[in-house]
């Protein structure tokens, strides 16, 4: 075997007690001024470094830590400012920065969307009119700060240039090429600064060559990284890729780089027979991912090492670096705080720190250094005692999975008859308004319920308190005149961990938070056992708010494939099985909701396309058993309740099938950050079923006005069905303040009413030309 590293690829910037998200709307809220913030994220980065360096990497990364999303840190940088934004072409301050992320008075938002199949988030570039210009060297200040603060030569990560462009958006057909030379000089200054301050190497993020490579975009990396090592020829590239196995791997190890980083994880069979097929280049460096930078499971150490023995041999390559399978941004920082799991799964996971001692102990173990690392000892005895644990093995649940799994999922009528006796039923008007679920969850909010989980409070207490709030919000809704209402979801903390907390086969953290966009945060739950409904969760809350209105209340689940999705997924059980079990729980919630009378329910399911592949020839195998899970959640109620769904901030032209197969009554989808270009799909598809497209964008705490969603709504209305259209924000409500949240609901129900009285005023006239 040859020479063995220990690397990398990217920390969580997020500190070990979410420092940096308090820090960051700190200055937000104006309680710490801009000087105050940089001090104190200077330190959150430099303890970040600090600990990398204490476990013994060999190598450590520079330039991954962001004040928001590293690829607006990117798009920035290159002077990718939004024209909505007035900037003069110089530095970027800090609140132009954050106002691209979050909107201001002035312009809104950029969109925001997923990163590949992650639950990350990241702010999209916008190509526009604007000649790209270096405002600042970010991989150089963060490598020169590492090395003056600390003495680490650490390795600059910077996303590379085809990735850039392949996540952003107003390129249109035939521009790459002209981008590409705009862009290809500021990155060849980038390198050339960074190798005149004694970088070696240079991490280049390209995770876009994961997914299928046209002829064009092989020429277009041909051309990309030619140039660089031309003009740079001192430095050596780190050409890293990740999340799945790559496209075109002869054409990649022939481009000039001087070493390739591969997921051996996500990506483990296709780049095991590239690796078998094609060799791999002697004077290149091989990146092994072999540690799963996704998921919190402790690594079978035995099982990494024999593969990292085979992919020495296979690959010929003088040196291998033994590294995650993508950066550690999307796990929690340390497992050590975790006090009150059940040890058999506290000494089960690995979080980001835990990673880097496995990292460690397989470079070790790699190059035979002394006996068997006491981790290897450790690890078996910890991953059999999971293996065995009794709430893994429950063959009853896997039966009944399966059973329902088999078995047709379809409602009794089809959507056609289903909608006259909802109509029927409900007498709702034209352009009926409702919201997403959640309304803002307030400090008061918060402390209410850490003190009843403290037992500072009794449960009639806390109870009492959340019907208080239900009640105040079920007013406001009936004062402003929205059509279909919710209770609110105070109750509630996250919109998975709420779920799982009742379901047997889930477990939860204390602090495993990982960044989902920007400061927010999320703790996924772990789904460890055979998860099975346990009793009823949502009835008590829902059924109170019904109580208190003659309108109808929404019953609010998250669906099996978010709930999925949004979780650490036990690895033993294929992610289908899991969703199964899941949806057949859920199934068994809907059913009690329907028998207490609540009689529209929905079902949201915001990360079903997050969860597709990244290679489109997979996508099939994913949609069906997706679509399936979610229909079997929803399919036995009768035909009189009124299943919704809800998804958000991702593309749909190309599943839109996939999601009319869901059959669900209602459907609403953002499309208010991206500035209604998601409309363009329905000009080009006709959806059939009741659908609202949300008219504002609630990620930002700016309030449109009522003209805005006007314009939105009636562009919307001229390519759908309007007697099927729905108005509504575009996503929940509870990380709102309480004014903003009032302010934009008025705004958004004057705004329904006035297309209303548009179209009676249309209709009336329609009926006197008629008439004469």
């Amino acid at each position: 075997m040859g020479n063995f590293l220990s690397g990398n690829l990217g920390y969580p910037r997020i500190g070990g007690q979410r420092d940096w998200k308090k820090q960051i709307e700190a200055y937000w809220s104006g309680k710490i001024t801009e000087p105050e913030l940089h001090a104190r994220l200077k330190e959150i980065r430099l303890n970040n470094l600090r600990l990398q360096r204490d476990r013994g990497l060999d190598i450590i990364p520079v330039g991954d830590f962001t004040y928001y999303d590293h690829v607006l840190d990117t798009a920035t940088m290159f002077g990718l400012v939004p024209e909505r934004f007035a900037w003069n072409g110089e530095q970027i301050s800090l609140d132009l920065y954050y106002a691209i992320a979050r909107g201001n008075d002035e312009a809104t938002a950029s969109e925001m969307t997923k990163w590949f199949n992650t639950n990350y988030h990241y702010i999209v570039p916008e190509l526009g009119n604007r000649d790209p210009k270096l405002t600042v060297n970010r991989p150089l200040q963060a490598y020169l700060e590492a090395k003056q603060e600390l003495g680490i030569n650490g390795r600059p990560v910077l996303l590379g240039l085809f990735t850039l462009l392949k996540l952003s958006k107003g390129e249109t057909a035939g521009e790459a090429e002209t981008w590409t030379q705009k862009l290809l000089p500021l990155y060849v200054q980038v390198l050339r600064e960074l190798e005149a301050a004694g970088a070696d190497w240079v991490q280049i993020d390209e995770p876009a060559v994961v997914v299928s490579l046209s002829e064009e975009d092989v020429l277009q990396l041909r051309l990309i990284y030619k140039t660089i090592t031309q003009e740079v020829p001192g430095l050596r590239l780190m050409l890293q890729t990740y999340f799945d196995a790559v496209e075109r791997y002869d054409e990649l190890i022939e481009l000039p780089v001087h070493g390739l980083g591969l997921d051996f994880v996500h990506g483990r069979e296709g780049n095991l027979e590239s690796l078998r097929r094609s060799g791999f280049p002697a004077d290149k460096t091989l990146g092994a991912g072999l540690i799963d930078g996704r998921n919190i499971w402790r690594t079978d150490l035995d099982e990494a090492l024999n593969l990292l023995k085979v992919i020495s041999l296979q690959a010929g390559a003088s040196e291998v670096i033994v590294q995650p399978s993508c950066s550690l941004l999307h796990v929690p920082v340390s497992v050590t705080r975790e006090e009150r799991l059940h040890p058999v799964l506290h000494d089960a996971l690995a979080f980001a720190e835990q990673k880097l001692e496995e990292l460690v102990s397989l470079c070790k173990a790699a190059h035979g250094e002394g006996a068997e690392p006491v981790q290897f000892t450790e690890n078996r005895r910890a991953l059999a005692a999971l293996a065995a644990d009794p709430a893994r093995n429950l063959p009853f649940v896997r039966e009944e999975a399966a059973q329902a799994a088999a078995a047709p999922a379809e409602r009794a009528s089809d959507f056609a008859e289903r909608r006259r006796k909802q109509q029927a039923k409900w007498q709702l008007p034209f352009l009926p308004t409702t919201t997403i679920g959640s309304f803002p969850q307030t400090a008061e909010v918060r402390a209410a319920r850490q003190k009843w989980r403290k037992g500072e409070w009794s449960a009639e207490k806390y109870e009492a308190f959340i019907q208080a709030e239900i009640r105040r919000w079920v007013e406001f809704q009936e004062e402003i005149g929205l059509d279909v209402l919710v209770h609110g979801e105070f109750e509630r903390t996250d919109m998975v961990e709420f779920f799982g907390e009742k379901l047997p086969g889930f477990a939860f953290t204390q602090g495993g938070w990982v960044q989902s966009y920007g400061t927010r945060c999320v703790k996924p739950p772990i789904i460890y056992g055979d998860v099975e409904f346990a009793g009823p969760m949502t009835v008590k809350e829902t059924a109170y708010a019904q109580s208190l209105t003659n309108k109808p209340v929404k019953g609010m689940l998250t669906g099996p494939i978010t709930i999925l999705n949004w979780s650490f997924v036990r690895s033993d059980l294929s992610r289908e099985q899991v969703a199964y079990q899941i949806a057949l729980a859920l199934r068994k919630e809907v059913e009690v909701l329907e028998e207490a009378g609540i009689e529209m329910i929905q079902v949201d399911e915001p990360a079903l396309r997050e969860g597709l592949p990244l290679k489109q020839k997979d996508w099939s195998n994913y949609l069906n058993w997706a679509v399936k899970a979610f229909r079997m959640t929803t399919s036995s109620v009768r035909d009189t309740t009124q299943i919704h769904t809800h998804m958000c901030y991702c593309e749909f032209d190309d599943i839109l099938e996939e999601i009319r197969a869901l059959d669900a009554d209602v459907i609403s989808i953002e499309t208010s950050r991206s500035h209604g270009e998601l409309i363009h799909s329905f000009e080009k598809h006709t959806y059939p079923l009741g659908i609202g497209l949300g008219v504002y964008d609630i990620h930002s705490p700016r309030v449109p006005s009522a003209e805005e969603m006007i314009r939105l709504i009636e562009r919307a209305i001229q390519v759908l069905d309007p007697e099927l259209f729905w108005v509504n924000p575009d996503c929940g409500l509870k990380t709102r303040g309480q004014q903003e949240t009032v302010a934009a609901l008025k705004q958004m129900t004057a705004a329904a009413e006035q297309v209303r009285s548009k179209f009676r005023r249309g209709i009336q006239a329609e009926t006197e030309v008629d008439k004469v």
